[in-house]
């Protein structure tokens, strides 16, 4: 292996989505569990994580299992939920098994918290045996660690941006985001511009490649990772651009599916994906948002703009019940004369508080557009420069180094401050 690919693997190693976050094979999955565990396993269904999964939920417990099965066939995945202990609990699944296929995996949830009684499942062949009471994450984490191959390489997080109404900024932030998590932070990054007609990712690092995200999304099947090479444009040594073309003559009515297969590939061959995602609510863009990793939306202080947050939110987060709600970014703050709705009275009426707040600053972000630069390369020690920094840094958890800071970015006075 090449040293670059050493590099690159464990660069992925070190940030990217845990083996319980990714999701579940195409698996037929039945559950039998009792009133309070039910209603988990039905949060963890709903889950964007087992969305491939065809899940059946019972109430009942092993016995009930046993009988339904004595006349149907069992599933890949059967989880059932027993309240007796020790021996009763082996006696139970002798008659679970003599109706179970011998490829089922049997996840067992009991009420006792006993070593004894696991090694001895482990023994006879139990998958895994679970304690209750239980969170839909801990279920979701135990069925992803089950089908998860402990060879197959990391893949990288897809953090998606998107903004409430049109002109908010959102692929500026986007692409400044994504150039600090590849330049500050030294992760390999590639920004996906969706944006099909109207991108703006190319112009933004002064790009003009001749292929990109279109190529891709026409022919997903195609896609490998000697084709995704040749489509990404290399913008610095972590950061590389899957760019629009921002052409009016083409036809981009797409399959969802293209999309998915599209962001599968890149996530497997970057540990961070930024997605930048355009203000169109379609079945493709709405599942782009459900199965994200992290979601930024980005408004401005006005009606319209809080209402369309709020919507989102509600229809984001009635998907995504077992995940953090999407960060909200107030962009365009402060213009002078113009009315705006308070911070205050934004953040109560969509129920969380903005994660960052943008005053507006016409020369610093017009400089940045037409020289087709980062605002931290026109003006780096500037509030919104920093607030990339930080946006960046609450996204993946990571701080800037002090290899950074005195390498690469050394230029940046900022940095040199504690993050806060």
């Amino acid at each position: 292996m090449a040293r670059s690919d050493v590099a690159e693997t464990a660069d992925r190693e070190a940030f990217g989505a845990a083996t319980h976050e990714r999701s579940v094979p195409r698996i037929s999955i039945a559950a039998f569990c009792a009133a309070d565990t039910l209603a988990v396993m039905q949060r963890a269904a709903a889950d964007r994580r087992l969305s491939k999964a065809n899940v059946a939920i019972h109430p009942g417990g092993i016995g009930e299992a046993a009988s339904f099965f004595a006349q149907n066939q069992t599933p890949d995945l059967l989880v059932v939920e027993t309240s007796s202990e020790g021996g009763a609990v082996l006696a139970e699944l002798e008659q679970l098994a003599s109706v179970c296929d011998e490829k089922t995996k049997v996840v067992v949830i009991g009420h006792a918290n006993d070593v004894q009684l696991y090694r001895e499942l482990a023994r006879r062949g139990i998958s895994e045996y679970l304690v209750a009471p239980l969170s839909p994450l801990q279920l979701i984490e135990a069925i992803s660690g089950l089908y998860a191959n402990p060879n197959a390489p990391p893949v990288g997080r897809i953090a998606v941006f998107t903004g409430a109404r049109g002109g908010a900024g959102a692929s500026t932030i986007a692409h400044n985001v994504g150039w600090y998590i590849a330049e500050g932070l030294s992760i390999n990054t590639a920004i996906v511009d969706f944006d099909l007609p109207f991108g703006t990712a190319a112009l933004n690092f002064n790009q003009d490649p001749p292929q990109g995200a279109i190529d891709a999304l026409i022919a997903p099947e195609r896609l490998d990772d000697v084709l995704l090479d040749r489509l990404l444009a290399k913008c610095g040594d972590h950061l590389s651009l899957l760019a629009a073309p921002a052409l009016l003559e083409r036809e981009y009515e797409l399959d969802a599916s293209a999309f998915d297969s599209v962001l599968n590939q890149v996530r497997a061959s970057m540990p961070a994906v930024i997605v930048d995602l355009p203000r169109a609510w379609t079945a493709w863009s709405r599942q782009i948002l459900y199965m994200a990793d992290e979601i930024v939306i980005v408004a401005t202080p006005d009606l319209a703009s809080l209402r369309n947050t709020r919507n989102m939110l509600e229809s984001i987060q009635s998907k995504r019940t077992n995940d953090s709600p999407p960060k909200i970014v107030v962009n365009q703050t402060a213009i002078a004369k113009r009315p705006e709705i308070p911070l205050k009275e934004f953040g109560e009426t969509i129920g969380q508080e903005p994660v960052l707040v943008l005053p507006f600053d016409a020369p610093l972000f017009g400089t940045a557009a037409n020289n087709g630069q980062m605002l931290a390369q026109v003006q780096p020690n500037s509030r919104a420069a920093e607030g990339m920094r930080a946006l960046a840094e609450m996204i993946t958890g990571r701080t800037i180094s002090q290899a950074s800071k005195n390498g690469a970015l050394s230029f940046l006075p900022f940095l040199n401050r504690k993050a806060g």
